[in-house]
């Protein structure tokens, strides 16, 4: 079992990668959808909840690789986000069951559309009608998974590979931190594509959370490499990637090109 492990890991981020790539090109190429799929049809689908949450929590352990406490705690928050984005999206909406008697309407009438509420409350707003909200709220969410998942095995990759020294090389070299950029980004997909009481309160905490964990880890690569790591950290940004790596990658070929 520890032998495909490594090669399941890839399994399921190629599968997310491929399925949120499949959902983006199917909406881009297809008009809005005005048909939509009723509560009674839609809800109730636990098996969707269990592969969903399945999936991901794998995806999350294979890749985010918790080791010290800290980093079990924060996984262990980021499950609970997962359990309940799920279980609301897939098999019981008690976010729209809570909110439905304020809105004035019953919440059998919340099918798949209204149930995203972001493109709800644009549909409501006047701004634009509601399957067309859905098109723009799945396009934005899907884009962003695709790159949260991409940010987190890319970076696991580039550690995985490397030998034991600081790692300034690959996508290192434009931020310091891009696994926990791309766990916050998963974050505001799922936010933005199917939002919830439960999930709105967790993660603006599990981003904190994993803000705080990367600066923990600047503290320790400080006491463990010292000048080194000072001198890589003032020229990469821990999340917002930047030119410098860019910069840094020509200076050195136009000076390695020079020696020779």
């Amino acid at each position: 079992m520890k032998a495909l492990w490594p090669a399941l890991r890839w399994v399921i981020a190629a599968a997310v990668i491929g399925w949120g790539l499949w959902l983006l090109v199917r909406m881009l190429l297809h008009e809005p959808d005005p048909e939509n799929v009723p509560s009674w049809e839609w809800y109730g689908n636990w098996r969707g909840v269990l592969i969903m949450t399945g999936v991901f929590a794998l995806f999350l352990l294979g890749f985010a690789t918790p080791r010290r406490r800290a980093e079990w705690r924060n996984a262990g928050v980021f499950l609970a986000f997962l359990i309940s984005l799920f279980t609301e999206m897939f098999g019981i909406p008690l976010t729209v069951y809570l909110m439905a008697p304020f809105l004035g309407f019953p919440a059998w009438s919340f099918g798949y559309h209204e149930s995203h509420l972001l493109a709800f409350a644009l549909d409501r707003l006047g701004v634009m009608p509601l399957y067309v909200a859905v098109q723009l709220v799945m396009l934005i969410s899907m884009g962003l998974t695709v790159a949260g998942v991409g940010l987190l095995a890319v970076g696991w990759a580039t550690i995985y590979r490397a030998r034991d020294g600081l790692i300034e090389r690959g996508i290192y070299r434009y931020m310091r931190h891009p696994q926990y950029l791309g766990l916050i980004v998963l974050i505001l997909a799922f936010n933005i594509q199917w939002p919830t009481l439960p999930t709105l309160v967790m993660g603006p905490i599990l981003i904190v959370m994993y803000v705080r964990l990367a600066r923990r880890e600047d503290e320790e690569l400080a006491a463990a490499f010292g000048r080194e790591f000072l001198d890589y950290a003032a020229r990469t940004p821990a999340f917002i990637p930047s030119g410098n790596g860019r910069r840094t990658l020509v200076s050195e070929s136009t000076a390695g090109g020079q020696r020779e």
